[in-house]
């Protein structure tokens, strides 16, 4: 198993991002995805220099994988779309059905991102044939649905990637909340979700934390942390863990798994899961339980 490091979801200020990949650059962390996926009018870095981050990352030797938008609304995302895919250099990941019909048009390698509703082997299956060859399996199913996957006649001809840790994508909506929360239009934002470096929280009446509002995308409260079901998953057959980053800090976590992996230290990472565990995060999904639920039962599982 290996570590990947997702995009980053959230608009943050130019320098702020390469600042990040910097940070990441010098990690040993082995896989990384980049791009914009939310929203289009987060101008704050542009293709060129995504591509630009790309290579940099490249030559530090990580296999970089450029990441396309969720959501594809207008003839102008659709062009940026097809800028990624024909990059000339990197694969990508499509996460939108727009991205897997260009990408097999272009004969560029995909994989195929949690925000693509795959929900049976059959279409995987078809989606390998048309160039995927790593899926990312959406946050809201469960191990067990996993492993009915892995377990056919067949085994898997592409490789399985599972967010492992970060807030969770669970919808995209052509209204963008957060500008609806400052009561401003969609074509006049002003990039208002730049305030918000991890969303902008949601809670219910009760004051229990619900949501958390990222422009077009709605993602959990808290975060999934499966740090503890790692040796189960390599037992499943779990190609890439994949963190999806919302600070600095994350980037440690990555190399500090993947340092241990690599030395297959699996007695430490114990110790990882417990400083890493805060009592806000949330296993649910994974164990087949309402997504928010944190089971600290199934997170103290023998190493």
């Amino acid at each position: 198993m290996k570590i990947s490091l997702g995009p980053i979801s959230y608009c943050w200020s130019k320098s702020d991002v390469e600042t990040f990949y910097q940070a990441v650059a010098t990690s040993n962390i082995d896989t990384v995805y980049l791009g914009e996926t939310v929203c289009s009018r987060r101008r704050e870095l542009k293709f060129s220099d995504y591509l630009a981050l790309a290579n940099m990352l490249k030559s530090h030797g990580k296999q970089v994988i450029l990441s396309t938008m969720a959501l594809v609304e207008a003839q102008s995302e659709l062009h940026e779309l097809t800028r990624a895919i024909n990059n000339g250099d990197f694969c990508i990941e499509a996460n939108d059905m727009a991205g897997v019909y260009y990408a097999h048009q272009a004969k560029v390698p995909f994989v195929c991102g949690p925000t693509i509703n795959n929900y049976n082997r059959a279409s995987l299956d078809l989606l390998h044939q048309k160039g995927m060859f790593r899926f990312v399996m959406p946050c809201e199913l469960s191990k067990d649905w996993l492993q009915a996957v892995i377990n056919t006649d067949t085994k898997p001809s592409f490789e399985i990637e599972v967010l492992g840790h970060g807030y969770m994508p669970l919808a995209h909506s052509a209204r963008c909340f957060t500008a609806k929360h400052y009561q401003l239009p969609k074509d006049s934002c002003q990039t208002i979700c730049q305030r918000h470096s991890k969303g902008l929280l949601a809670q219910t009446q009760e004051s229990q934390p619900l949501l958390r509002l990222n422009g077009i995308q709605t993602q959990s409260a808290a975060q999934v942390n499966l740090i503890n079901q790692i040796p189960t998953m390599i037992n499943m057959g779990v190609d890439y863990w994949r963190i999806s980053p919302n600070k600095l800090a994350d980037i440690a976590l990555a190399d500090t798994l993947t340092n241990l992996l690599n030395k297959a230290q699996f007695n430490d990472l114990a110790q990882v899961a417990i400083t890493n565990t805060q009592s806000k995060d949330c296993n649910g999904y994974w164990l087949g339980l309402p997504g928010m639920d944190y089971n600290p039962q199934a997170n103290n599982a023998s190493f």
